[in-house]
């Protein structure tokens, strides 16, 4: 990953970051766990956790229909060019790792 695909990555998570709190309801907690940027910067997915689980699907649809507004706020708060086609996907490395957390537990 060269230096600026490192910095377009930080950039698009941490207002991810900021825009989902903002804007997201009380039903469900959503993490961004990290940010993948595409070489040319004109791509990037953002990986998100939900809590509780069962919220998922919601938390994802919803997503989904902000990213035109997720958009509109990069446009405003960054100066980011070109700007990226954002997505947004469950990170199941994360819940991968909680769930490795949660058997260590167990024994």
């Amino acid at each position: 990953m060269s230096l600026h695909t490192g910095r377009v990555s930080a950039i698009i998570g941490r207002e991810a970051a900021v825009f989902i709190a903002r804007e997201s309801g009380s039903e469900s907690l959503i993490t961004v766990t990290r940010t993948l940027t595409s070489p040319p910067g004109d791509h990037a997915t953002v990986l998100v956790s939900v809590l509780p689980g069962n919220q998922t699907e919601r938390a994802l649809a919803f997503l989904a229909r902000q990213r035109e507004a997720f958009s509109d706020h990069l446009k405003k708060r960054t100066r980011l060019s070109p700007l990226p086609r954002v997505d947004f996907q469950l990170d199941n490395g994360e819940k991968n790792r909680q769930r490795l957390d949660e058997l260590s537990g167990e024994l």
